[in-house]
């Protein structure tokens, strides 16, 4: 971050200093809201959670060397007290966004793949200048002026991931680091239930082109009508991307490798240059284009951005990571979150990494769907039951639909099996379908029937938490 004295900072958030802090002393950064990754010069703001108060953690953050600790009430330490945590550290960041006005915003939303864009867009700024960008999915009220406030006086670029849990939510992360490139990405149903129908979700998508001065640039999605149709909310310059004829930015020639890994010829209009992927499933393929698209924005060669495509790898966990353990299993754990479109995406990939293998999955019910949830869990359990799998266990509460959906599909109800090492994929014999309640069940499960040379896909909502189903599953312990 730009260094400032604690006097700045108190006259910045409103706040007023407490607990012998010196006005002139100075923060250097980073600003962290847990006291483990306190450093010297550091921020500590102290947030009240569920469970956690990081109120409680104030001295030790100053004996890590924190220089004080944003609080929203009085705590034994050098101290910044302020009306609302929360608010303060967006108003920190705003300052901070506004004294980089050499620093080019990039925003990027969507119902799905944001992180990986974000990601694969960040490595091609970094090529041209030093870049922030999120760690992981830091893209809310909290993780987003964090981000931000990593920014320093040569930051050149930040790509900012923005995220929406209802109306305004976009709007005013966007008031926070102005983006001059919005990216927006698809209209899915994450957080269907939330929002009440899609129309609604891309009008909290839009907000981020709505954001964008006249003279920016938005960059949407031409194959997604939703997307494509926020064209009409902008003053900024469009840009589309995709695989249709009339996007700028395109895919041609398409293919997949034996591993679910896609290579295509990236079309510009000023040239085209050929992409070799090494992340995994289709969606990578929109994703990538996304970013293409952002970077022909700001000047880089077609063939550099290739180049940065081609090469990049997963860069945050739990999304469609592939690994083979020794003995042939192929993990693919794509935990971190799911929705209907993300679930349909990675059958999708586990139908061409496991083509001519055994092939089993760890799924669990989907939340957040409102009155739909029931019917899409059960086409979930279908979408399972029907994708040629060897075996399927559904870990967690609210399966029900899930395994109905599954049984529906292969025309045998739930039951559980403990040995299926006889089985192969296409022998006629039923789908073995298990309900277990938690991601170490599901591991121990599916580790029961896994045998060498066989694939399985572990996916779910975040609140299961079946990373650690694929880390026990790749020899780790439990978490």
């Amino acid at each position: 971050m730009i260094p400032l004295p604690l006097a700045r900072i108190a006259e910045i958030t409103s706040g007023a200093l407490s607990g012998m802090a010196d006005p002139r002393a100075v923060v250097r950064g980073p600003v962290v809201i847990d006291s483990r990754d306190v450093r010297p010069g550091s921020l500590f703001v102290a947030f009240k959670g569920a469970r956690v108060d990081g109120h409680d953690y104030a001295a030790q953050a100053i004996r890590a060397g924190a220089v004080a600790v944003l609080a929203s009430r009085p705590v034994e330490a050098p101290a910044v007290i302020v009306p609302d945590a929360a608010a303060a550290l967006a108003g920190l960041a705003t300052v901070q966004a506004a004294a980089l006005p050499d620093a080019t915003v990039i925003g990027v939303t969507g119902s799905a793949g944001k992180t990986t864009t974000k990601d694969l867009l960040a490595r091609i700024t970094a090529r041209i200048g030093p870049t922030i960008a999120p760690v992981g999915s830091f893209n809310n009220e909290i993780g987003h002026p964090l981000t931000v406030l990593r920014a320093d006086l040569d930051t050149r670029f930040m790509v900012l991931e923005l995220s929406a849990r209802n109306i305004g939510h976009i709007e005013a992360l966007t008031r926070i680091a102005p983006p001059r490139i919005g990216v927006v990405l698809n209209v899915g149903t994450a957080h269907l239930g939330v929002f009440g129908g899609k129309e609604a979700i891309a009008r909290a998508k839009g907000e981020l082109v709505e954001s964008l001065p006249a003279d920016g640039v938005a960059v949407l999605n031409a194959d997604d009508p939703l997307v494509r149709a926020m064209a009409s909310r902008t003053a900024a310059r469009v840009t589309l991307y995709g695989l249709g004829e009339d996007a700028a930015i395109r895919a041609e020639g398409v293919t997949v490798d034996e591993r679910g890994r896609a290579s295509f010829t990236l079309y510009t209009p000023s040239g085209a240059a050929p992409v070799k992927l090494k992340l995994y499933g289709a969606p990578a393929v929109a994703n990538s284009l996304a970013a293409a698209a952002a970077a022909y924005e700001l000047g880089l060669p077609v063939a550099t951005i290739a180049e940065e495509l081609s090469e990049a790898t997963p860069r945050s966990r739990w999304r469609m990571e592939v690994t083979d353990r020794p003995d042939g299993v192929t993990v693919v754990n794509d935990a971190y979150n799911a929705n209907p479109d993300s679930m349909r995406a990675a059958f999708e990939a586990l139908g061409a990494l496991g083509k001519g293998r055994r092939r089993f999955a760890v799924i669990a019910a989907l939340r957040e769907l409102g009155e739909d949830g029931a019917a899409l869990n059960e086409e979930l359990g279908r979408l399972a039951g029907g994708s040629g799998l060897a075996g399927l266990v559904v870990a967690g509460p609210d399966a029900g639909p899930v395994l109905e959906g599954a049984a529906a599909a292969t025309g045998a109800p739930p039951a559980i099996s403990p040995d299926i090492s006889d089985l192969s994929p296409g022998n006629g014999e039923a789908l073995p379908i298990v309900h277990v309640p938690d991601a170490q069940a599901a591991a121990a499960q599916i580790g029961a029937w896994l045998r060498p040379g066989d694939v399985v896909l572990v996916k779910g909502p975040r609140a299961m938490g079946l990373e650690r189903t694929a880390e026990l599953l790749l020899g780790g312990a439990p978490q």
